[in-house]
């Protein structure tokens, strides 16, 4: 997995984990239903790329 897009990942987890945190301290569903889905796509992202790095060796 390349470095970039490793750090792209982990950057859009870490946002999903601020909007989830911020939606649940103000009572916000629709703040933390967003975050919860950044935190998803970032981990299916990482994901996609554990396996082109699979496929590659």
């Amino acid at each position: 997995m390349s470095s970039v897009d490793k750090s792209k990942n982990k950057a859009q987890i870490t946002k999903g984990k601020i909007k989830a945190s911020l939606g649940k301290a103000t009572r916000n569903d629709k703040l933390m239903a967003d975050g919860q889905i950044d935190q998803l796509k970032g981990h299916v992202k990482q994901a996609g790329e554990k396996v082109k790095d699979a496929f590659k060796k």
